[in-house]
């Protein structure tokens, strides 16, 4: 593999800014008062950055500490820079969720930095003040793909990447699935490559957890069987990697935009796809399973009573990455998929005694069973409120089922989909259900959603879903009947995105990007960090939208 590296100017071992010690702090600072200090660098470093996609390993989508934007001034956003990035679009793809990092050291100085990878295989640097290119990298691989792409098996990169801040690496999984460790300051190589997939397998957003990355592949492509993949990298010369399979021959794939998701302790999770469920035989289509880390080892499941009907007619529920979060003694879980159900599970006991039984399951689109262009898609975000109230933000495409729970609060028509808001609350036996708060105005179709002080951040991604020609129900088991759309197909009838801002509490819409993003995009995100939301759209174009001065 060669290796193009690209730095603007001049090289010097990068680092991240020491943080102050006790010895350079001349203030006297005791009992609160220097708890409260303490408390402000923590909410500061986590504020100032996006380390992995959905924010944390539990992909909440919470920007914890980022108190710079709020309800009373979000509507004064504006486009604070744009850059175009040498990157081709291939198969819908083009760049990754974006992340950023604060307090980087680069041969210009000290630096906030945002990072995207490139479907061609690339990785940028910018600078997150100016948008100007600090560093890029491409790899070169002598491996070919077998076939040729297309945007079911893209053959290119698809991972986000994802960020070790105190090593000063981000962690990127290039597409014929050797695993880089760049400098985050110069993008020089400090780990691998090593290789961690197979080449031209289709994977999912890398997780960082206790010194192990993450993440999981679906799609079958380039044989690949669908799973979860695991390489310890504490140990740069004789990394460890295992694999978990789920299904044996074929199914069940882990597509969640945010791949495997983490929980308390030693433990993480994922959603599978249509394929063979049979738990005694290994085999875990249509389900949520609990895996025991690092070792890899299914320790709990959830398959819904009807798996076999969202099997037959594919209803993926790997379509989201689960998202963890606490609420009072719970640890919860909230996973969904393409028909349209959400499903709120016991974190440390998936479906009770029988893997069956869940908290609390909810219809919310999708009553036609279709296999596109419905149902919930990517991920979730979730919020702790100052009166400690927990909400969980879900992203919902095409119309409102028939027999979705009435929210007090709607914004319109939704006939292309929408985010969805629940509070967390308790029934009669004093077991977490969710509270259906507000529904908001149409998106086309939503990205996961991400929060920051009490603002709810969505992108009207402006794709076109449609999959194939023809009915999007499937007439018999395991048969479409219909023609695959082609990758041009794909991006007819698009439009561009937008970036809306809404009252976390009511849905409403604070603020609109209008026709500021010139295109669509197709399975990417958002990032916050430091008052400023970064998107991304088709053309390989990275935005900063930022308060005005």
């Amino acid at each position: 593999m060669t290796i193009h590296w690209k730095l603007n100017k001049g090289h010097q071992n990068e680092h991240f800014r020491p943080a102050p010690t006790a010895a350079k702090i001349r203030w006297k600072l005791v009992g609160q008062g220097l708890l409260s200090f303490l408390i402000v660098l923590a909410s500061q470093a986590r504020a100032g950055n996006w380390l992995t996609f959905g924010h944390d390993p539990q992909r909440t989508g919470w920007a914890r500490g980022n108190d710079a934007l709020s309800v009373k001034n979000v509507g004064t956003l504006e486009l604070k820079w744009k850059s175009k990035l040498d990157n081709q679009p291939l198969s819908l793809t083009a760049l990754t969720a974006p992340l950023v990092a604060s307090g980087v050291t680069t041969p210009e100085g000290v630096k906030t930095l945002v990072y995207v990878a490139g479907s061609s295989d690339h990785v940028f640097a910018l600078d997150a003040d100016t948008g100007k290119l600090v560093w890029s990298v491409t790899f070169h691989s002598p491996v070919l793909p077998k076939n040729p792409g297309m945007w079911l098996c893209p053959n290119n990169l698809n991972a986000t990447p994802t960020i070790d801040r105190r090593a000063g690496i981000i962690y990127v999984l290039a597409a014929d699935g050797r695993l880089f460790g760049l400098g985050l300051g110069t993008g020089r190589i400090k780990f691998g490559p090593i290789q961690f997939v197979p080449p031209y397998s289709k994977d999912w957003s890398l997780n960082l957890i206790h010194g192990v990355i993450y993440t999981s592949v679906s799609q079958n492509c380039s044989e690949t069987q669908s799973g979860i993949y695991a390489m310890d990298v504490r140990h740069p010369m004789r990394p460890v990697i295992h694999d978990l399979l789920v299904a044996k021959k074929g199914g069940a794939g882990i597509w969640g935009r945010g791949g495997v998701t983490a929980g308390e302790g030693n433990r993480i999770y994922a959603a599978t796809g249509d394929g063979p469920n049979d738990p005694a035989a290994g085999e875990y289509g249509s389900s949520v399973i609990a895996v025991k880390i690092p070792a890899l080892k299914v320790e709990d499941y959830y398959s819904p009573n009807d798996y076999a009907l969202l099997t037959r007619y594919d209803l993926d529920i790997g379509a989201s990455s689960p998202v963890w979060f606490a609420h009072g003694k719970y640890h919860l879980l909230a996973a969904g998929g393409k028909g349209g159900t959400l499903y709120l599970l016991n974190a440390d006991r998936l479906g009770s005694g029988d893997h069956q039984t869940p908290l609390e399951t909810l219809r919310l689109s999708n009553d036609q069973r279709a296999y596109e262009e419905n149902g919930i898609w990517g991920g979730f975000a979730t919020w702790r409120d100052p009166q400690g109230e927990t909400w969980l933000y879900v992203p919902v495409w095409g119309a409102i089922s028939k027999n979705a729970p009435q929210f007090p609060q709607t914004h319109g028509p939704d006939p292309d989909g929408c985010l969805m808001a629940f509070k967390v609350g308790y029934d009669a036996h004093s077991q977490p259900r969710l509270v259906p708060e507000w529904v908001s105005r149409d998106f086309n179709r939503p990205e996961p959603p991400v929060v920051a002080n009490g603002v709810v951040f969505g992108l009207s991604t402006g794709e076109n879903p449609q999959q194939t020609a023809g009915a999007a129900v499937v007439s018999k088991p395991g048969h479409f009947g219909n023609r695959i759309l082609t990758n041009q197909e794909r991006m007819e009838n698009t439009r561009h995105a937008i970036l809306y801002a809404l009252d976390a509490r009511t849905g409403k819409v604070l603020y609109s990007s209008g026709d500021t993003i010139t295109s669509w995009v197709h399975f990417s995100g958002l990032a916050v960090a430091n008052g400023r939301i970064y998107a991304v759209d088709h053309d390989s174009q990275v935005y900063c939208f930022d308060l005005k001065k």
